[in-house]
């Protein structure tokens, strides 16, 4: 019988704890704090999430009923619902989003060899964001409408691996188009983006850092034909062209020229206008890099169905972003234990066997391939008496 560690011990010994601990002493996080330090903040609210807890209650009766195996879990105090309330509301949220852009380095370094069905060189990332709607009495800080609160979730997803690589944290009022202002532009990438990116000032300045876009183009946009590129139209490829714009202030935002590739989807029969400052990849590529962006909208519609970031456990600004980059952290460390253990199954199956079995002490290996699993010889199973000398 295996009587090491629990299977979260054993999840959460994936993550770099030392780089956590150096990033909580940079930000001082656990100056004067006696009982919930910032790692135990994050045990729980990693815990809440693979377990679906609704509310600090749900969380502190789930751990009272298993408090003999609370150390083993790496809790040494017994959790409180009134002590998590005050450390959500006190410890920084910057410190989990360090942590988690630490994680999203690894996860991007292991999926890096991953294709993603297009042959392609360059990094392509998918930019797009998501609203969670608040109730704007209990969240008044988090600005949207005048009957309701919201915060956006702005995304760069990687297309290899669907991991992201930035994420921004706003307001609901904030306009999707002003975070490029903030982006760190990657020369050479593709950003793939829909219509509520295309802003000409802004785009060219991403041309003019040597990175290249594809968006959809607006039916207002107007614009000169330059050159027409022969095309198969049995693709669905309509016009390959490159274009000038010939708006009053369009022209000036954008003075070069931009290629636009007019393309007829066979599935559905709508068709859709692409602009992209690339004429060097074929215009199949640049229809499939835009079928790609799908992966984030995947990626949203998967974290709030499976993770929990539509009810929140604070009503404090802190506290929301703390639990949002905790939530990104476990989707990061799932994903980073699915490839270092070469998984087969999907993120979200993992999850679901996780959600039932964070108490057992097995090894993680067995859980997720099948009781046939055997422990390698040298692996000590035994947990040491705390007394033991």
């Amino acid at each position: 019988m295996y009587i090491g560690k629990t299977l979260f011990a054993q999840l959460m010994d994936f993550l770099p704890w030392k780089t956590f601990h150096r990033i909580i002493d940079r930000h001082d996080g656990d100056r004067y704090v006696k009982f919930m330090t910032c790692a135990d903040q994050f045990r729980v609210l990693a815990f809440a999430q693979l377990t679906y807890r609704e509310s600090l209650r749900d969380i502190e009766v789930c751990l009272s009923a298993q408090a003999a195996k609370l150390y083993h879990m790496g809790f040494r105090h017994e959790i409180k619902r009134s002590t998590l309330a005050d450390a959500n509301e006190t410890r920084d949220w910057r410190i989990h989003a360090e942590f988690a852009q630490h994680l999203i380095a690894q996860a991007r370094s292991l999926y890096a060899g991953d294709s993603f069905g297009i042959e392609l060189e360059s990094t392509a990332y998918a930019l797009d964001s998501t609203t969670i709607d608040l109730c704007l009495s209990l969240f008044p800080w988090a600005l949207f409408r005048t009957t309701k609160s919201a915060v956006k979730m702005h995304t760069l997803l990687d297309l290899r691996g669907n991991i992201p690589s930035f994420i921004y944290i706003s307001d609901g009022k904030l306009g999707d188009v002003k975070v490029i202002d903030i982006l760190v532009v990657e020369p050479g990438a593709f950003y793939v983006m829909d219509r509520g990116y295309l802003d000409f000032a802004r785009l060219y300045l991403m041309h003019q850092m040597l990175a290249f876009f594809v968006t959809r183009a607006k039916s207002n946009t107007r614009f000169r034909r330059v050159y027409s590129a022969p095309v198969d139209r049995s693709t669905g490829i309509i016009c390959d062209q490159t274009i000038a714009l010939t708006g009053t202030i369009s022209r000036k935002d954008y003075p070069e020229y931009l290629r636009r590739i007019r393309f007829k989807d066979p599935e559905t029969g709508k068709t859709l206008v692409f602009l992209t400052n690339n004429f060097a990849v074929s215009a199949a590529t640049i229809c499939a890099l835009y079928k790609a962006r799908w992966q984030v909208e995947l990626f949203f519609k998967w974290i709030k169905q499976h993770l929990r970031i539509k009810k929140f456990y604070g009503n404090s600004e802190n506290a929301v972003k703390s639990q949002i980059w905790i939530a990104v952290s476990v989707y990061v460390l799932v994903a980073i234990v699915k490839k270092r253990l070469n998984l087969d199954a999907s993120l979200y199956t993992l999850l679901q066997i996780l959600s039932v079995t964070l108490f057992e002490k097995i090894p993680l290996q067995q859980v997720f391939q099948g009781s046939d699993y055997e422990m390698p010889e040298g692996v000590p199973c035994n947990q040491l008496n705390l007394f033991d000398f």
